[in-house]
C-alpha cells in the first residue's frame, strides 16, 4: 500500500521524498543562518542551534508552500517590497553580529536556558523571511523539476512542503549534532574568538546585503 493524497490515487511520497530533497540542498549552504547556528550550538548548546536551524527551516517551509501552492499575489508582493526586506535583514544581521562579537561566553557548559530558545527561533525565522530571493529560488525549482505542477491536488502541495520543512530540519539537525561533538573541546578563550569570528562574518553578510542594495 502506499500514501495517497486523495480520491485521484496520486501517490503523494514521491512529492514528500523530493520536498525532503529539496529542503535539505537549499537549506545546506552555509551563509549567515549556518554560522548563527554553529555559534550558538558551540556557545550554548546543541539545542540552540537545533532550534535555530528549526526557525530557518519553518521559513523555508512557508516560502515553499508559497511556491508550491502558487500563491502569486504573495510573491508578488515580497518582491516588490524585497529593498525594503533586504534593507531590515541587512540591519537586523549587523546588529546580530555586533552582540555576537561582544557576547561573552557562558560559564556554565549545561547549555541555553530554556528561555533563549524562542529568541533564537524567532532571529534565525526573522532573517530567513528577509531574503526574498529564497521564495524565487523555491518556485524556479518547482518549476524546474516539474513540483509545481499538482494539478491543483493540494494533498501532493501539503506533501511537497512537508517535504521541505522535514529536509530542512534534517540539515539542521545534522550540523548542530556535529558541531556539538567538538563542543567540550571548546575552553572560554576559544569561545570568545568563536563570538568574535562568527560576529566578524555575520556582520560582513549584513554589509553585503546592505550594499546590494546600492548597486541596485
Amino acid at each position: 500500500m502506499g500514501i495517497y493524497s486523495d480520491e485521484s490515487m496520486t501517490p503523494a511520497w514521491p512529492f514528500l521524498l523530493r520536498g525532503v530533497i529539496l529542503g535539505f540542498s537549499i537549506a545546506a549552504p552555509v551563509g549567515p543562518i549556518g554560522v548563527l547556528c554553529i555559534r550558538r550550538t558551540l556557545a550554548q548548546g546543541r539545542a540552540a542551534g537545533l532550534v535555530s536551524g528549526l526557525g530557518a527551516a519553518t521559513a523555508d517551509a512557508l516560502y515553499g508552500s508559497i511556491a508550491g501552492f502558487g500563491l502569486t499575489f504573495i510573491s508578488a508582493l515580497l518582491t516588490d517590497h524585497q529593498t525594503w526586506l533586504r534593507l531590515i535583514g541587512g540591519a537586523f544581521l549587523c546588529y546580530l553580529g555586533v552582540r555576537t562579537w561582544l557576547a561573552k561566553p557562558a560559564k556554565d557548559a549545561a547549555g541555553a536556558p530554556g528561555s533563549e530558545l524562542p529568541g533564537a527561533y524567532t532571529s534565525t525565522f526573522f532573517l530567513t523571511l528577509t531574503n526574498p530571493m529564497t521564495i524565487l529560488s523555491f518556485a524556479a525549482i518547482f518549476a524546474g523539476l516539474g513540483l509545481a505542477n499538482t494539478g491543483g491536488n493540494y494533498g501532493l502541495a501539503v506533501a511537497l512542503i512537508l517535504g521541505v520543512f522535514a529536509g530542512s530540519a534534517l540539515w539542521w539537525l545534522t550540523l548542530s549534532a556535529g558541531v556539538s561533538l567538538f563542543r567540550a573541546r571548546f575552553d572560554t578563550r576559544a569561545l570568545t574568538w568563536v563570538n568574535r569570528v562568527s560576529g566578524a562574518v555575520i556582520v560582513a553578510f549584513g554589509i553585503i546585503a546592505l550594499l546590494s542594495l546600492v548597486q541596485r
